[in-house]
């Protein structure tokens, strides 16, 4: 039987899918719950197409869930960018109508005609890292608005007085010299003591989810911490965006998806590049961490800042040659990562490409590249693996990519 496609239209508590062929022709369609029993439903339907492909719009967001279960499952499942479907619905004689079911045969059609749509697998390591370095980054923001608050109270405590970067032993210093005595006055130094108590215990969390996330870095054989700058926040959050470094063809894809690759914007003679805003933001803000982190010490990148600076580049110009390059070494650090991986298990291994090196320096003294390379058009070959014959055990191996 020929290979299918189902294109998902995910939803927090439902979900659309449309079966088609390889010639793009219907053969089922369905809207089903995100619970046990629509799940269970939803496979049922697609049972009489054993060979097929899940291809999931959203899979890092809304369609995250339903990923992981199909790919706990024994699936396969590719990652569908919401701009090719919104494309593809576009082109269709559907006049761009916003609906699920178009959504669902928008993704299938991208499905059956694209063929280096990103492979999803199954790792829970790579999942629980996710998990923690999402709630690191969301016990961060609640200590920004915590010591805003507590800032705010303190200075209305100590008119004139109070410091802008504030840590919690000097507040508590400060409170402990304060006695007010009028009802106003009280109750803004009870309020501040409450937000002092809430932020020592967010830092204690942090720093709590810090040392596990270093653990965690580490027990995945992972070298990116090797780079100036980069700490298991940074290789943490790198780990769980990137997954597997294979979906880049080179590291002018990686430092397009990163944002960090300056977009050509030349005209007639007139040769220059400008900052692109595209890309992964998250992964873009983890690199600019590392190259500020670098000018503050006393590392290869801050010498290769300056000389840029000499050259009469402005400093955020110098800073945007500088984050390319880091993204260069953290690309060229993952590739090493999976190439020492593969090599010790090549079963199963994550893949990399040939070409890697063991250098760690985000900036070399003589750089292989100018920082206007620019990524090369169109995706990267899919490592969807051969299509196997499927057991009725719930227990398969999950999809991974091929070295």
């Amino acid at each position: 039987m020929a290979k299918v496609f189902i294109g998902v239209d995910p939803h927090k508590l439902s979900a659309t899918i449309e079966v088609v062929d390889g010639r793009e022709i219907v053969l089922a369609t369905g809207r089903f719950a995100t619970d046990k029993a629509g799940y269970a439903a939803m496979c049922k339907t697609v049972a009489p197409w054993p060979e097929r492909v899940w291809a999931i719009e959203g899979s890092n967001g809304a369609g995250r869930p339903l990923a992981q279960r199909l790919l706990a499952d024994g699936e396969d499942v590719v990652d569908v960018p919401a701009k090719l479907s919104a494309r593809a619905r576009l082109l269709d004689t559907g006049h761009n109508r916003k609906t699920d079911a178009y959504d669902a045969h928008a993704v299938a059609v991208v499905a059956v005609r694209t063929a280096g749509l990103r492979v999803l697998c199954h790792d829970d390591e790579l999942e629980a890292l996710r998990m923690l370095a999402d709630r690191r980054e969301e016990l961060t923001r609640a200590r920004v608005q915590t010591v805003n608050r507590l800032h705010r109270l303190l200075s209305e405590l100590t008119p004139g007085r109070a410091k802008k970067d504030i840590t919690t032993g000097q507040a508590k210093a400060a409170l402990a010299s304060l006695r007010p005595r009028d009802l106003a006055g009280k109750t803004r130094r009870r309020l501040a003591a409450e937000q002092l108590a809430e932020l020592v215990v967010i830092e204690k969390k942090i720093k709590t989810l810090t040392a596990e996330l270093k653990a965690m870095v580490l027990a995945r054989q992972s070298t990116l911490m090797d780079l100036p700058g980069v700490g298991p926040v940074v290789a943490a959050r790198v780990l769980a965006d990137v997954g597997d470094v294979a979906r880049f063809a080179d590291r002018n894809r990686f430092a397009s998806w990163t944002g960090t690759a300056p977009l050509d914007a030349s005209s007639g003679e007139q040769d220059r590049h400008r900052l692109s805003r595209a890309g992964n933001r998250r992964m873009n803000h983890m690199i600019h961490i590392a190259a500020i982190s670098q000018l503050r010490l006393d590392t290869d990148g801050r010498v290769y800042y300056r000389r840029k600076r000499a050259e009469g580049k402005k400093p955020l110009e110098a800073i945007r040659c500088l984050k390319r390059r880091i993204s260069d070494a953290i690309y060229r650090q993952l590739v090493h990562d999976a190439q020492q991986a593969a090599s010790h298990d090549v079963d199963t291994g994550p893949g990399g490409h040939c070409g890697a090196t063991q250098e760690s320096s985000a900036a070399d003294s003589h750089p292989p590249i100018g920082t206007s390379d620019q990524p090369l058009p169109g995706p990267a070959l899919t490592t969807l693996q051969p299509t196997r014959r499927r057991r009725k055990s719930t227990n398969h191996r999950a999809l991974s990519p091929t070295p």
